[in-house]
């Protein structure tokens, strides 16, 4: 990691960011799940969005989020891309109303990846795997990130969001994880970062 940038993450930089409270520990990661259109996979519509330059005619959905100012660290496309938004270090825009532990505003204290897909369709193997190596990466720059405290939207959020869903399987995920921590991971999880 490079000044909170992941060196194996493409860079697309974008405006929805501030910075966290004086001396806030970063010690929560909190999964998500997306896709735009809803349930469709591919397109620029994700960049879109965090760009800030997300065009309501180009799909119905589209006219009721177009102007909303949203962020995550980071993104897993479902052939395995990683990008990242916004240094890991600021506060990326992703949780909203949240709550962890009786701890209020999760995106004062957490980093949100975000993965191409949806609540009931299969998130692809090599999202686990990119998605395993990443945690490990973020682990060893943030230690009181620990197990417990890898969570998705849908449990800071309850009642509000869903994701990354029912079709997320946190066992696999975990076991990925563990794999990696004993150097039993693939040397090839990620494919190449575009620039």
């Amino acid at each position: 990691m490079s000044d909170g940038w992941l060196l194996q993450a493409r860079r697309a930089p974008c405006p929805n960011w501030d910075e966290r409270p004086p001396n806030m520990a970063v010690n929560l990661l909190v999964i998500h799940g997306i896709s735009l259109p809803p349930w469709d996979f591919g397109g620029p519509w994700i960049d879109d969005l965090f760009q800030n330059r997300l065009d309501p005619q180009a799909h119905p959905y589209f006219r009721a989020i177009a102007g909303r100012r949203v962020s995550s660290h980071l993104l897993i496309r479902r052939d395995g891309e990683l990008i990242q938004y916004v240094d890991l270090h600021h506060r990326a825009w992703h949780a909203g109303i949240s709550s962890f532990e009786g701890h209020e505003a999760c995106n004062d204290f957490a980093i949100g990846i975000e993965l191409e897909g949806a609540d009931l369709i299969p998130y692809e193997e090599v999202q686990y795997r990119v998605l395993a190596r990443t945690t490990q990466d973020i682990q060893a720059h943030f230690p009181a990130i620990g197990r417990e405290r890898i969570v998705g939207h849908s449990d800071i959020a309850p009642g509000r969001k869903t994701d990354p869903g029912p079709a997320f399987d946190w066992g696999y995920f975990r076991r990925f994880v563990e794999a990696e921590g004993r150097g039993e991971g693939p040397h090839s999880l990620y494919p190449p970062a575009r620039q």
